[in-house]
């Protein structure tokens, strides 16, 4: 990891987002962050819901690690990260991506646990959640792991992202923030608002919406073909995805 260049561990003229509408035409690439993992999330999200809603020490929580784009912006930012995936593999990607040298003291805590029993973690105890769920199976992210959200279909998924909604708004510290980056998907020709569904689930766990936010998506594999497909089977193609923000009271 040592090959990468002093001017490369941050985003270059980094502003913070000040609207409800957020587009990050370049993907970000400073530091170990790349796009190889599947659908991970732009380091450009984390980095502004961490600057924006917590402070240096504080303690920040990633219950979906995946290949760990969030906390290797908790140790640029000096904040102490916490990473929890179901999936082992997952979790060797990230603790390799997270192999450097800048702010060693904040190296983070990573657990091979399922996000809807996070038994490590107290009551209270965590100061922001940045939170990237699978969208159900629309992505299957291991091989069949018992309990894995991404290999569960629409109304399953529901049922279990409410149980770790709780689990969320358990260990949050109170007049603490949760963001959640989540997408709609399509079966038989019709948009199913899986975005708002998962947001009436974090809802009835506790929390109050503080912000909702479009996040415009860049370089999709939206080929001729499915350009062509849109056109002739008369649908839209899905070019955005929901950040919701939300507070614990």
């Amino acid at each position: 990891m040592e090959q990468y260049r002093a001017f490369e561990w941050e985003p270059k003229d980094f502003k913070l987002e000040t609207t409800t509408i957020w587009s990050f035409k370049d993907r970000g690439k400073w530091a170990t962050h790349s796009g190889e993992y599947r659908g991970n999330w732009s380091p450009y999200i984390p980095r502004n819901l961490i600057i924006r809603y917590s402070k240096e020490d504080d303690i920040v929580l990633d219950p979906f690690l995946g290949s760990g784009t969030t906390l290797i912006e908790t140790k640029l930012l000096k904040r102490k990260g916490i990473g929890v995936d179901i999936n082992p593999e997952a979790i060797n990607i990230a603790r390799k991506k997270l192999a450097f040298n800048i702010n060693p003291e904040y190296e983070p805590i990573i657990y091979n646990l399922d996000a809807r029993n996070l038994h490590i973690l107290p009551d209270n105890s965590v100061d922001l959640i940045c939170a990237h769920p699978p969208y159900a199976n629309i992505i299957k992210y291991s091989k069949g792991i018992k309990g894995d959200l991404s290999q569960m279909d629409i109304a399953e998924f529901l049922q279990e992202i409410f149980f770790v909604a709780k689990e969320l708004f358990r260990v949050l510290k109170k007049n603490k923030y949760c963001g959640i980056l989540i997408g709609d998907t399509r079966k038989n020709g019709h948009m199913i608002p899986l975005g708002f569904r998962v947001m009436q689930k974090f809802l009835d766990a506790g929390f109050i919406l503080k912000e909702s936010i479009i996040k415009e998506q860049h370089n999709c594999r939206t080929t001729e073909f499915w350009q062509r497909k849109s056109i002739n089977y008369n649908f839209l193609l899905i070019v955005h995805e929901y950040l919701f923000v939300f507070r614990k009271s």
